[in-house]
């Protein structure tokens, strides 16, 4: 992992999050779909079935790309935050993975089961899909996927201060981090929680985007700084 790799891969997740999310918006009416009754909403994915695994399959690399983009990132700085948001990252990146990649590998079989003229095993396919969602969707990849990504984003922050930006870029981190955060609520349809939390993630794409630059065109500074006090050189 190197300074220009890393950046590659923060820009790429983040585009590759937001075209994917784009793109379900349109084909699926995603994520408000989810809102809709079980059968509704797998007589949906039958609908465009292909087009809503492929795009799923690329939110979940968009995920995993968080992997090495935590130990790319982790390189930065000897800090103590530092050392404790590799591992968040990479558990971020694993949690989401599993959640999102239930859509092109579990969903097609309940779809197909709840269209069954078989009414038991159209309504095992609809309960299968709803405790799917609610284990692999809500609780693993959504509650933990908004703790560990926030907490990542806030060590990040904690460990670099102010060596790679000014207040801006922190401030930018830490509203987006506490915004998506706030996703935790979405199970209690607390008024705005939703859109705080899309707001959230549309500035941590940003925010991820700004720290690719940043990587890029900011001048490593020597290893023999205070360690957690300065951006440190990467070399593979």
């Amino acid at each position: 992992m190197n300074r220009k790799l890393t950046a590659a891969l923060l820009v790429a997740a983040a585009v590759l999050t937001n075209v994917a999310f784009t793109a379900l918006g349109t084909v699926f009416n995603y994520p408000d779909v989810l809102k809709e009754p079980v059968g509704d909403v797998l007589t949906a994915f039958r609908a465009a079935q292909a087009t809503v695994m492929a795009w799923f399959a690329v939110l979940a690399v968009s995920a995993a790309l968080f992997a090495p983009i935590a130990v790319g990132v982790g390189r930065l700085s000897a800090h103590l935050a530092m050392r404790v948001a590799v591992p968040v990252g990479i558990a971020a990146a694993v949690v989401q993975v599993v959640g999102l990649s239930r859509w092109p590998l579990l969903v097609p079989g309940y779809a197909a089961d709840a269209a069954s003229t078989d009414p038991a095993v159209a309504a095992a396919g609809r309960d299968s899909f709803a405790t799917a969602h609610l284990i692999l969707g809500n609780i693993v990849g959504e509650t933990f996927g908004y703790l560990l990504t926030a907490a990542w984003t806030l060590l990040v922050l904690v460990a670099l201060g102010r060596t790679i930006a000014g207040r801006w870029f922190s401030v930018l981190g830490t509203v987006s981090a506490i915004l998506i955060l706030a996703g935790v609520l979405s199970p209690l349809d607390l008024p705005a929680i939703d859109l705080a939390n899309f707001a959230g993630y549309v500035l941590w794409s940003v925010w991820l985007v700004a720290f690719a630059v940043l990587l890029v065109r900011r001048p490593r500074q020597d290893r023999s700084a205070p360690a957690g006090s300065a951006l440190t050189g990467v070399r593979s």
